[in-house]
């Protein structure tokens, strides 16, 4: 039982069950006394009948005590009531019930077994008589059961699942508020007027999303504007690169334009990916075949392998199928890709494969470069982050292209891990594979050099 709602209504009616069974039972035997001078509602029940059937005896004979016994029997639930003499015998029907006499004298279990059911005796004042009531043993329980029992039953549960309801229906509130927020709806509150705990409890929620929502608005607000500060000076600086262009020499200008190439395409893919983590419905989610994706991803960056004096091995199994956004995908192995032939010697491969393993698509970049010390590999895709030997811009970034894989990954609820292979690093990246429908065609794996 794992829902709050239903514990806190078994909570409640097992202890009004327990606390109405255990009333019931008290109830029953306080008619249950263990000495004849206990003072008891049946001590007092037995003197009263004991006298009113004496009476009825000595004035009206047998006729006079049965009618009593008869009438006695019908106000209350005992099987049996007895008059005798003080030596045991029936005044009604001459028996005789020595064992009876002998017992009620002995008290030794009050009321004890006749072999009837449960037997209660009452000797009068001067010993001439007995009375004995006999009842069924169940009886002395159901006896005292009404069926104004089961409407107070009924009342209780509902009094209980009215309570639980109301101790449960904030949280019902806050969980939905919480599942909205983190989904990306910032503006999803529990708005709460309880005065209790629960209520503290909402508006602390309240007041955490209103300061979340207000630092998320300050960084896009603040990404945006570094964004559109940096992208003025750099088209001002493409412009001014080709008009200095025309005038002469032209390789620094070249590699000026690069850079200024390279900082543009960076700002887009943070924006980008900042926009998606940010903001949930700005995610495409559709599905995407992996072995495509990367095989015409691995076309594109052969050039740059070759330029480097490497090359690119690539194999997938047919339609290794994901789903989520199809450009941020690409641009996380794009970025682990090109990181692996920034840092492959020349005339070495690279490897990338694809497995579909488990419910589990998994993709692995390895290259056969020199590593990266163990102690860098925790850090490795953390913002702006590069191992103290690729400290030099000629070899490396800024450090932001793993990071923003790791983001990118992320978000389609992956994991992307490096290890040294020795040689060169392994880079994994984890995703959730979906089910191919029956009807889609199988196509050969595909290995791009």
């Amino acid at each position: 039982m794992r829902s709050l709602f239903a514990k806190i209504v078994a909570w409640f009616v097992l202890t009004v069950v327990i606390t109405l069974a255990t009333s019931i039972l008290i109830t029953s035997l306080s008619y249950n006394p263990y000495s004849s001078t206990r003072l008891t509602p049946l001590s007092m029940l037995l003197s009263v009948e004991m006298t009113e059937a004496r009476q009825a005896w000595e004035t009206g004979g047998a006729a006079g005590l049965a009618a009593e016994l008869d009438r006695f029997k019908r106000a209350t639930r005992v099987s049996e009531a007895i008059l005798t003499d003080g030596q045991g015998t029936d005044l009604l029907t001459g028996e005789r019930h020595a064992s009876l006499i002998q017992e009620a004298h002995g008290w030794s279990r009050f009321p004890f077994s006749g072999g009837f059911g449960s037997t209660f005796a009452r000797f009068s004042s001067d010993g001439k008589y007995c009375l004995f009531l006999i009842a069924a043993p169940r009886s002395l329980m159901l006896g005292n059961f009404h069926p104004e029992h089961l409407l107070v039953l009924l009342v209780a549960v509902l009094l209980c699942y009215a309570l639980a309801y109301h101790l449960t229906a904030p949280l019902r509130r806050l969980q939905k508020a919480l599942d909205h927020f983190g989904r990306g709806d910032l503006g999803a509150r529990a708005c709460e007027n309880r005065g209790d705990e629960l209520g503290d409890l909402a508006r602390a929620f309240d007041r955490m999303a209103d300061r979340i929502q207000t630092l998320v608005a300050a960084e896009r607000r603040l990404l945006l504007d570094i964004s559109h500060e940096l992208r003025s000076p750099l088209a001002r600086l493409s412009v001014a690169v080709e008009l200095a262009r025309s005038g002469g020499n032209a390789l620094p200008l070249d590699r000026i334009q690069k850079e200024a190439d390279r900082l543009n395409a960076l700002i887009s893919q943070m924006l980008e990916v900042t926009r998606a983590e940010g903001d949930a419905g700005h995610r495409r989610q559709e599905r995407v075949d992996l072995a495509e994706l990367i095989g015409a991803l691995v076309d594109a960056c052969s050039i740059e392998a070759r330029a480097g004096g490497c090359s690119l091995i690539f194999s997938a199994p047919p339609h290794v199928v994901v789903e989520g956004d199809p450009e941020l995908l690409r641009r996380a192995v794009e970025n682990v890709v090109r990181n692996a032939i920034r840092h492959s010697p020349p005339g070495s491969r690279m490897e990338i494969t694809v497995q579909n393993e488990g419910g589990r698509v998994r993709v692995r970049v390895r290259d056969y470069g020199p590593g990266v010390p163990e102690q860098a590999l925790p850090h490795l895709f953390e913002p702006f982050y590069r191992v103290e030997a690729d400290r030099n811009r000629g070899s490396g970034g800024v450090g932001l292209g793993l990071s923003i894989a790791r983001r990118a990954v992320e978000l389609h609820q992956g994991v992307l891990r490096a290890s040294n292979a020795n040689p060169g690093l392994l880079v994994e990246i984890d995703l959730p594979a979906m089910k191919m429908d029956a009807a889609v065609e199988p196509a050969p794996g595909v290995v791009v050099h």
